[in-house]
């Protein structure tokens, strides 16, 4: 067990950030030295339970940690909306905390690369809590895809379809929230798709939503979207995503297809398939997304605590091919023409002015 825990406070009691909070406990890695939320009451109570200091407001949560923590192992896990904490972000970084973010890493491109280059200059750690990278599906579609030769596979599909639409109000706003159903739950798939098989070369989108009037509908953000990725001349890709309510259980899968077999595969499950359809792998997991994220936490933790041995993992600077391919969707929605997430990706000074093809 290391003795020097890294110091920790939390922003956002959210079920993400109660999720974040108990996978950092579990390490033994994290020392909870404050916890914020905008619920006072919830704040309270946990800050009870974890003998911690409690605040309601996000920048006095860092102001006063700062005296408090010795700089070198200062760390922010951030579950709270972008749209509420984005200044904050900003504010830790340049107290030398690292941060580990639940995804998506920002609202749009421009924001997530300020995150990245702030980090870089201050020479701290910025990660996305990517845990579908941790499943052990996903996992076992890495290992095959390092083990196998994939120069015949010519089509990836993705197919996500949610039960039950937003909660909250921010979700339907533009400004606030930075995109739907792609940004917020198509995100992990996406990082799925950008780390197996690369930036697609170009993309075209549709997007729709369920507001009733056609003017009411230029103000909310998508329910529904289709996209087309092009890799290279020989594969092609699709993303098939909805979000709505009463229609049918939640589906979330990657498939991919070759001359000779079709791989399925999503966080609980691989299933392959010959050309004729019989089955000949089903490999299925319980691995749950508390196990995913302790592990996730553990491996940020060590790329603090040892860096010489462990590197930093899900960084930012990945996590903006991600944004690339959304950024370039919501464009593309905007436009009707394909366009190509490279040239987000190269824009001067590695941002870009356009706010995920929302004015």
């Amino acid at each position: 067990m290391i003795e020097n825990k890294l110091k920790t406070v939390i922003m956002g009691l959210n079920e993400g950030g109660k999720l974040l909070l108990e996978a950092a406990i579990a390490t033994g890695l994290f020392q909870i030295e404050a916890v914020a939320d905008k619920n006072i009451n919830l704040v309270e109570k946990v800050a009870n339970e974890l003998k911690c200091e409690a605040y309601d407001d996000f920048r006095q949560l860092i102001s006063s940690t700062d005296a408090r923590i010795p700089r070198d192992n200062r760390v922010l896990l951030v579950a709270a909306e972008t749209h509420n904490c984005d200044e904050y972000i900003k504010m830790a970084t340049k107290k030398k905390f690292n941060c580990l973010k639940l995804p998506p890493i920002a609202r749009y491109f421009e924001e997530a690369a300020e995150f990245v280059r702030l980090s870089e200059e201050e020479g701290v750690i910025f990660s996305i809590a990517n845990t579908g990278r941790y499943a052990k599906g996903f996992l076992g579609l890495r290992d095959y895809i390092i083990k196998n030769q994939l120069e015949q596979v010519f089509l990836v599909t993705v197919f996500c379809t949610f039960s039950e639409p937003p909660a909250d109000t921010w979700h339907t706003d533009p400004k606030l929230s930075g995109g739907g159903v792609l940004l917020y739950n198509c995100y992990k798939i996406i990082d799925q798709i950008v780390l197996n098989f690369g930036l697609p070369q170009q993309m075209y989108s549709l997007n729709t939503n369920q507001a009733k009037d056609r003017q009411q509908r230029l103000y909310l953000t998508e329910d529904t979207a289709v996209v087309t990725l092009k890799f290279t001349d020989t594969l092609v890709g699709n993303i098939i995503t909805s979000r709505r309510s009463g229609i049918g259980p939640q589906q979330e899968y990657l498939r991919f297809f070759d001359k000779d077999k079709i791989l399925t595969v999503n966080d609980k499950q691989i299933n392959i398939r010959d050309g004729s359809g019989e089955v000949t792998t089903l490999e299925e997991f319980n691995d749950t997304e508390l196990e995913r994220m302790t592990a996730l936490l553990k491996d940020f933790a060590m790329s603090i605590l040892s860096p010489k041995e462990n590197k930093p993992i899900c960084t930012g600077r990945e996590n903006l091919n991600n944004m690339a391919v959304i950024e370039s969707a919501y464009l593309s929605a905007r436009t009707g023409f394909p366009e190509e997430p490279s040239k987000i990706i190269n824009m001067p000074s590695g941002v870009t002015g356009i706010q995920m093809g929302f004015d």
